[in-house]
């Protein structure tokens, strides 16, 4: 297996070229987005962003047909992804040498939620946590730093441990409607 050394330099170069255009007032938020549309006979979710796609789907138990991994699993992953990512980051701008770099996320989620007998039991993903497996010759001060910085800069874990406000609206579309009589303007339902 080839260790991350020679990518962390490569990653370096990027990070100080980031570093440079925050520090020169050129840098601008990014907008993100996201598209999910649910496809017929099997539900299954198509997610793309940007050029990418994954399928979503549920296990058995929570009416699906194991297509792919569910929401929460993918939840468990984004900050697995999330927490990898700035641990690379962080290390490349601090020159912590990574032999190997893997992150483990469990969590626990209960189809017995809101049920009676369970209407404390949470519906979301809970009892989240990580564990990080790393080989490095870097000391221990080095990587105890190193992880208090992702802990800071891990934009997902921070979402996760800090919910923001969502927005939400539901545009009813008239699918009934004629190509001739023109489309309808969608009723815009507000949460």
């Amino acid at each position: 297996m080839s260790h991350l050394n020679d990518y962390l330099a490569e990653k370096r170069a990027a990070v100080l070229a980031r570093n440079a255009a925050i520090g020169a007032g050129t840098a601008q938020p990014a907008h993100l987005k996201a598209h999910v549309r649910a496809e017929g006979r099997s539900g299954v979710r198509r997610l793309r962003i940007r050029e990418h796609q994954v399928i979503s789907d549920s296990p058995p138990d929570f009416a699906g047909y194991n297509l792919g991994p569910s929401s929460p699993e993918l939840q468990l992953g984004v900050l697995g992804t999330c927490v990898t990512h700035i641990f690379l980051i962080q290390a490349a701008e601090r020159k912590v040498p990574l032999e190997s770099l893997e992150v483990e996320v469990t969590g626990i989620i209960d189809p017995r939620a809101g049920k009676p007998g369970h209407e404390e039991t949470p519906i979301w993903p809970h009892q989240i946590g990580y564990t990080v497996h790393i080989d490095s010759t870097a000391s221990r001060e080095e990587i105890d730093a190193l992880f208090e910085a992702v802990e800071r800069n891990c934009p997902i874990l921070n979402l996760l441990r800090n919910p923001q406000t969502i927005r939400a609206e539901v545009k009813l579309i008239d699918s009934k409607a004629g190509k001739n009589s023109g489309r309808k303007e969608p009723d815009v339902l507000a949460a």
